[in-house]
């Protein structure tokens, strides 16, 4: 059966022939995002009532992001990168000596690092290994302060079960810390499962870098303060008194300390308005249809894939290990085809974009440079 794109691409700036399977890493930038620079210019120059509308797009796309979320507006807020954002909740806890961190060999530095500080050296950081989707229960006990993990692992494209992490966090008590990075924009979000949830804007989302989504789930933790603060993540009388501490501002927008990205945020709000054209079900069927078809075709060149073929264990993206990643990544790129290597693996990813005869023609092209 023939898969139709669900976007254009010409919608994108994306060279004619050009076949692309790299959103996991970096997505096409929509064409219509020059608008949305443009629009930030001109109100930049504006002075206070420019600020007044920059601050309504943020409020804008902070609505959009709820939306795609499936949570609350005052649960949203923005930080620099996912790195930033988890660095501040780890920041806030209150550790004890034993506590515990308990992550996933798989997942992004920006996940695991931010809790390995100075600050907290005497917690153990715990590394569930192998791939039993079950791994991550062998090492959480009852002094599990947090469980952090990708909602799919940028390494090998396995999707994690959020269901069972949720349990496995609620046994002990301890948070649970999610990055749909790897997800949001294209299978469908479901962030109040997690106490704390983050996403970077420049992959499946089709913004670009400079701004993150960070979410608050209020319910869960309704005390949740940061332990340091800015200008802009508090509520400041005209005249502040610094001997008085400002009150934090009521929801997820103190999250972000100063001024957020304005440029971010406009290609943010464009990109959410773009992917709200089509529902993000249609857009996790178009992706996994997509992935069956190159997984069987993988299967036909005998490559080995290190994602899970269980459709309901796998993300958006499909990996195979390789020895000459790197060169093999380059030699598909100077043949219009554009996907994505690091820690000796090649990734494909699939978006709206891509069609049936992208994954045939990458896959006869693969064929033809492939060396193992």
């Amino acid at each position: 059966m023939y898969i139709n794109s669900l976007f254009a691409l010409s919608d994108f700036d994306v060279a004619l022939g050009v076949i692309h399977f790299a959103a996991a890493g970096e997505s096409p930038f929509l064409r219509e995002h020059k608008q949305a620079f443009a629009a930030y210019s001109i109100d930049k120059g504006k002075g206070i009532l420019g600020r007044l509308a920059q601050e309504e797009r943020v409020e804008s796309a902070r609505k959009k992001a709820a939306r795609l979320f499936c949570v609350t507006c005052v649960e949203i807020g923005f930080v620099a990168n996912v790195a930033e954002g988890i660095a501040i909740l780890s920041e806030s806890i209150a550790w004890k000596v034993g506590d515990n961190v308990c992550v996933d060999s798989m997942d992004f530095p920006s996940v695991v690092l931010p809790f390995r500080t100075r600050q907290n050296s005497y917690v153990e950081l715990r590394v569930a290994k192998g791939d039993d989707p079950c791994r991550l229960a062998k090492i959480v006990d009852k002094n599990t302060r947090v469980i952090a993990l990708s909602s799919v692992s940028y390494l090998t494209g396995e999707r994690h079960d959020l269901e069972f992490a949720r349990k496995l966090a609620d046994t002990s008590e301890a948070l649970l810390v999610v990055d749909f990075t790897q997800s949001a924009g294209v299978i469908p979000t479901r962030a109040a499962i997690a106490d704390f949830a983050f996403s970077a804007c420049y992959k499946f989302l089709l913004g670009c870098t400079g701004v993150a989504i960070a979410y608050w789930n209020r319910d869960r933790q309704p005390h949740w303060a940061p332990n340091t603060a800015g200008w802009y993540s508090v509520e400041l009388p005209p005249r502040p008194d610094y001997q008085i501490c400002a009150p934090l501002k009521i929801g997820a927008a103190r999250f972000s300390r100063g001024n957020v990205s304005y440029p971010s945020i406009y290609v943010l709000d464009r990109a959410l308005d773009y992917l709200s054209g089509v529902s993000d079900d249609a857009i996790s069927v178009h992706v996994s249809a997509l992935a069956d078809a190159f997984l069987a075709g993988l299967d036909r060149l005998n490559i080995t894939i290190m994602t899970p073929r269980d459709s309901n264990r796998r993300g958006p993206s499909i990996c195979f290990s390789s020895y000459e990643a790197k060169d093999l990544v380059h030699r598909l790129g100077g043949r219009s085809v554009i996907a994505y290597n690091g820690g000796e693996r090649v990734r494909f990813s699939f978006h709206g974009y891509n069609n049936s005869n992208d994954v045939e023609m990458a896959l006869e092209i693969l064929r033809e440079e492939w060396r193992g």
